[in-house]
């Protein structure tokens, strides 16, 4: 075998044995289900037992559920309390919802971050990784559901937010949250089965239900689905974020960057030569007639 033909037969090899790992790869990523938790806010009684473990796990604020009258007002997240529960009064009575990050499937954060300090885990939670965060705080403003929090009163502040309890998961716990519910208001799983449960319920109880199951669709689909027995509107769910996921809204953004960045160039260079060689002709045309009279 001469040289030429070791190296083709070496590349072709290489290529293969390449191959079946992408395979593999592609084969174990398809393996891969996306974890979420399933909310029914008609089983929650507003007890924030949730919030209490969410803020012991992550040595947040502890609130005092018993004597702070939270419930008062409706509350967002911030970046001591990453999970909050509200209470809403509607033509079916009180309803309790709980709110934190629903860890969308293509999280806008994610696509808006610059150097992938926000990132989407194999798993499904969103985490933040403050090694790589430039501070730019794009993450916050594309947020449809303005969950990321700046931790504003710090010479350093970092991007606060639930993370799903993800090193929880990776030990094979559930979320804090989940786990300390006693109503069963919240159930932890993969999606795929979290939505079989979740239709299951609506369509055995309709008039226990609205036929809607939120967080299937919105915004492209997020890791926390709930269901309710009003309207999501009178919730303070936000209904009009539509289907599709919002990166796709910056595609054509993204598209045109090359463009941008090598088209114009290109185009301004050549403008500015041809302007150059324009200059010379007519510089030619002025010299011609002149070596002519000589």
């Amino acid at each position: 075998m001469d040289r030429r033909q070791f190296f083709v037969t070496s590349a072709t090899a290489g290529a293969a044995v390449l191959g079946i790992k992408r395979s593999h790869a592609a084969s174990e990523k398809e393996k891969q289900e996306f974890v979420g938790v399933l909310c029914d806010t008609t089983r929650c009684i507003g007890c924030r037992s949730c919030e209490v473990a969410c803020s012991v796990t992550n040595g947040n604020y502890v609130p005092d559920v018993k004597n702070d009258n939270a419930l008062e007002k409706v509350r967002d997240t911030s970046d001591k309390q990453y999970t909050v529960v509200n209470r809403f009064k509607t033509a079916k009575g009180e309803v309790f919802v709980k709110r934190q990050c629903m860890h969308c499937w293509q999280a806008a954060c994610v696509a808006m971050c610059l150097v992938n300090a926000m990132h989407k885990n194999k798993e499904g939670p969103v985490t933040w990784d403050g090694d790589k965060c430039l501070g730019c705080r794009f993450c916050m403003v594309s947020c449809p559901f303005d969950i990321p929090k700046a931790e504003y009163h710090s010479w350093n502040p970092r991007i606060m937010k639930c993370t799903m309890c993800y090193e929880r998961l990776q030990a094979g716990k559930k979320p804090a949250c989940v786990e300390a519910c006693p109503t069963d208001t919240l159930m932890f799983g993969p999606k795929r089965e979290l939505m079989e449960i979740a239709r299951h319920r609506v369509y055995s109880h309709p008039d226990k239900y609205v036929r809607k199951i939120y967080g299937e669709h919105e915004a492209g689909g997020t890791g926390w689905l709930y269901l309710s027995a009003v309207p999501f509107e009178q919730l303070g769910f936000r209904t009009d974020l539509g289907t599709s996921p919002y990166p796709e809204y910056t595609k054509q953004f993204l598209v045109s960057v090359p463009l941008i960045l090598f088209g114009v160039p290109a185009l301004l260079l050549g403008l500015h030569e041809l302007s150059d060689r324009k200059e010379e002709l007519k510089a030619g045309e002025w010299a011609k007639p002149e070596a002519e009279n000589e």
